[in-house]
């Protein structure tokens, strides 16, 4: 049971302790010393925080609530008592929304934080009680580590769409926020609480954690603030954010045409030809396809067969659930290939790749909480239309409310009219976001410098955020720094079988956080990483390999074992 603080009579102290809450420097952390007596749980409650002690514009924050939680769970569920705490950060505009976050600090502290990112458009605070995404569910979760552990909603509050609520995208602070901003507001009110309440003591170490669009914000600390952060944790990031939403616009008005959307019996049949044609290419038939590249290159729909019938439906017209049409068969290419702009976008990028759509799971059949959110985040059940349907593909409703809220600012325009290729009138709005979302910089020389760690990974069959799009921000890094200089602070892997955030195929479970640890405190670099599948065969393994390689079955051996494959590139 951590120490409680001793309340005092003596209006002197009491005055000399507000000083120095109110005198925090724009590191985040107050004027506290090491040794000073710490605030209660219960008197974090109400705690407010000066706008000096947050490192960009706000108008201070407050603890609206801080409470003690008891011990709870067992095993490796077991979480030992901790002070939940939760506040406001207040916007300098008065018509942006307030960023609300949660910290849990737990009585048995580490010494250590770790931040949390969000997904989609955020909207909701995540969890700072879970876990790192994709971690294990055979080892403790962060704050039960002893983490000090925290995350914000990113600067707004989502409607009923949750996290593909683009409205807040009408106001320039809250879409300030969401780009990054929050991150490092969020960060320092944290420090400045966790130094309250742990007698003047701040983390030794701070790494942050995110998939999807929280991989894209563990980029962006790690970019733009170095100086905060010992080691980011990067799952499927969506790093190239408005550039993305441009190929989610070229993908939904492709599927949007008359009789181009596939129903979920022909995605089991594109599923099973693809499977048919590339799980072997790995070595053996387990039901994955790890040799994605060699994939791509081979397998076409046009031409592919499917329990020795061709896929393609006989003259191009849809001649029903077992076969693909020409119009469907177009529109799966253009999921499958690159946009690619007239001209530099304002982030500079030229273009954004396709996705490994062929045997990837883009919505399938069933009735489980996972299979439904797996559709969820894919194909979805509906066609694309004006005005969308919420229970259309995840990329539809999310181009959907970017074209109306991000880009034209009118809740009435028809996303569906706008050519992401061709603009137009709105071209300079969207290079202005692409500045603002697109985090592409890869120079970071001030993050390896103060010894920062980077362990990233993508499924091979995410249908939200290209793999590829990875391996295009991996090669960057190495085209800017030098191959040998990332390998010196930089891990990136792809799993196969893995969707985006989860899968019923194979369901990714990596303990990235001990491999972040034992390389930026111990200087151990990962070797031999092995993730495990919670899905499709709960327990089976397979070896993370470092990119370009991939596992190849070696002959012999289990197939379920990740001793049975090796990493290689041919």
């Amino acid at each position: 049971m951590k120490k409680k603080f001793l309340k005092t009579s003596s209006a002197l102290a009491m005055a000399m302790l507000g000083l120095m809450l109110l005198s925090a420097g724009c590191s985040g952390g107050g004027e506290l010393q090491a040794g000073t007596t710490p605030v209660s749980c219960t008197q974090l409650t109400g705690m407010a925080i000066a706008a000096a002690a947050i490192g960009l514009p706000t108008t201070g924050a407050i603890v609206t609530d801080a409470r003690s939680v008891p011990p709870g769970g067992t095993g490796v569920a077991a979480t030992g008592e901790y002070c939940q705490v939760k506040g406001e950060i207040n916007p300098v505009d008065p018509a942006a929304p307030k960023i609300k976050f949660q910290l849990d600090l737990p009585d048995a502290w580490n010494h250590k934080a770790l931040m949390f990112g969000g997904g989609g458009y955020n909207g909701t605070v995540p969890d700072a009680s879970g876990n790192v995404p994709a971690g294990p569910l055979d080892m403790p979760k962060p704050l039960a580590r002893g983490y000090a552990t925290f995350a914000s909603d990113s600067g707004h509050q989502a409607n009923q769409l949750g996290s593909r609520d683009g409205s807040f995208g009408q106001n320039d602070e809250a879409l300030q926020n969401f780009a990054g901003d929050a991150l490092k507001k969020t960060h320092d009110v944290a420090l400045y609480l966790i130094k309250q309440y742990y007698a003047g003591a701040l983390p030794q170490k701070s790494y942050f954690a995110g998939g999807s669009t929280g991989g894209r914000e563990a980029l962006a600390v790690a970019q733009r603030w170095p100086q905060d952060w010992d080691g980011v944790i990067v799952l499927y990031p969506a790093w190239a954010a408005a550039s993305l939403d441009l190929q989610f616009g070229r993908i939904t008005r492709a599927f949007a045409m008359p009789g181009a959307y596939l129903n979920l019996a022909k995605r089991k049949a594109l599923y099973d030809a693809a499977l048919q044609a590339c799980d072997a290419l790995d070595g053996v038939r387990d039901g994955l396809i790890s040799n994605m590249q060699a994939c791509n290159s081979s397998f076409d729909p046009a031409t592919a067969m499917l329990n020795g019938a061709p896929l393609r439906c006989a003259g191009g017209a849809d001649m029903g659930d077992n076969c693909l049409s020409d119009v469907q068969i177009a529109a799966l290419k253009t999921y499958g290939t690159a946009i690619s702009f007239n001209s530099p976008l304002g982030s500079g990028e030229t273009q954004y790749p396709g996705f490994n759509v062929w045997g990837a799971d883009l919505g399938l059949a069933g009735d489980s909480a996972a299979q439904k959110t797996v559709r969820l985040l894919a194909m979805g059940d509906s066609q694309p239309a004006q005005p969308m349907p919420t229970d259309t593909p995840y990329w539809a409703t999310f181009w959907d409310q970017w074209v109306k809220y991000f880009v034209t600012r009118n809740p009435a325009f028809d996303s569906l009219s706008f050519d992401p290729q061709q603009p137009g009138a709105w071209q300079a709005r969207v290079d202005q976001l692409t500045i603002l979302q697109d985090v592409n910089k890869t120079d970071l020389s001030a993050f390896k410098a103060r010894g920062g760690k980077i362990l990233m990974a993508h499924g091979m069959s995410d249908a939200l955020v290209s793999t590829r799009s990875s391996e295009d921000y991996f090669r960057r890094l190495q085209s800017t720094m030098g191959n040998a200089t990332v390998d010196a602070f930089v891990r990136y892997y792809e799993i196969p079988g893995y969707g985006h955030s989860l899968s019923t195929v194979f369901n990714a479970a990596w303990d990235s956080l001990t491999a972040l640890e034992n390389w930026v405190e111990r200087g151990s670099a990962p070797v031999a990483q092995i993730v495990s599948d919670t899905a499709g065969i709960p327990g089976r393994t397979r070896p993370l390999c470092e990119f370009p390689a991939w596992p190849k079955y070696m002959g012999a051996g289990d197939v379920n074992l990740a001793a049975s494959f090796s990493c290689a590139t041919q």
